[in-house]
């Protein structure tokens, strides 16, 4: 049976859901229903039901939603029960505090390598990993099979070395280098552009700002 199409509005909530989950399941709820799951997160209990339907459900009527079981169910739909080899390239400011950072180790994402082109990065560690210079690279994703590459190097290069990492057999990419990648059917690309948020954050300041000087206009009016 051909598994249904989910859209891409629903799987970008997902991690959300997880999240919350485990921070309720640290609290040692047991139970949640729809309507104080959607106080917590602030969306519609509506909308949370529909999302979780397109894979089960999950919920009872009247029941609410058992915390561990729906947990570890979004992690299995999530795919983190089971784990994924990552390489950074790119060890600047921002690799090296992805590097750093303890989650992705929690959810099944191991740090296999770091490499770079950098003469005074390469040979240093990082976490007890060595930084590796990029032409070690095809061999190591080879070796090692690694399955994510996350990419922060600068934007002119970033187009070589998604190819490369492409050809080498990486399935997926985390790409924070300022310029969309275009890459085969059944690579996975997943761009993070920082200042498209910090644009999104100005407008909404904006649009806040606009509206809030617009009530104080009309209470003066009214007055």
């Amino acid at each position: 049976m051909e598994e249904k199409e989910i859209s891409q509005a629903v799987v970008a909530r997902l991690p959300r859901y997880f999240r919350y989950l485990g921070e309720l399941k640290e609290q040692e709820v047991e139970r949640i229903s729809s309507g104080d799951l959607s106080v917590l997160m602030g969306v519609t209990a509506s909308q949370i039901r529909q999302d979780l339907n397109h894979f089960g459900g999950f919920g009872q009527q009247g029941y609410g939603y058992n915390v561990d079981y729906l947990y570890h169910e979004i992690g299995r739909i999530l795919g983190l029960d089971g784990e994924y080899r990552l390489i950074i390239v790119g060890t600047g400011n921002l690799g090296q505090a992805l590097a750093n950072y303890m989650n992705f180790e929690k959810r099944g994402f191991v740090v296999k390598g770091l490499f770079d082109i950098s003469e005074g990065l390469v040979g240093k560690k990082l976490r007890g990993l060595e930084i590796m210079h990029i032409n070690r690279m095809e061999q190591f994703i080879k070796e090692h099979k690694i399955d994510i590459a996350v990419l922060t190097v600068p934007k002119e290069r970033a187009i070589e070395t998604a190819e490369m990492l492409v050809h080498c057999g990486v399935k997926a990419i985390l790409n924070f280098a300022h310029v969309d990648l275009n890459v085969p059917d059944g690579v996975q690309v997943e761009n993070v552009h920082l200042s498209d948020s910090l644009m999104k954050l100005s407008y909404n300041i904006k649009r806040y700002e606009k509206n809030v000087r617009g009530n104080v206009s009309g209470v003066r009016k009214e007055g």
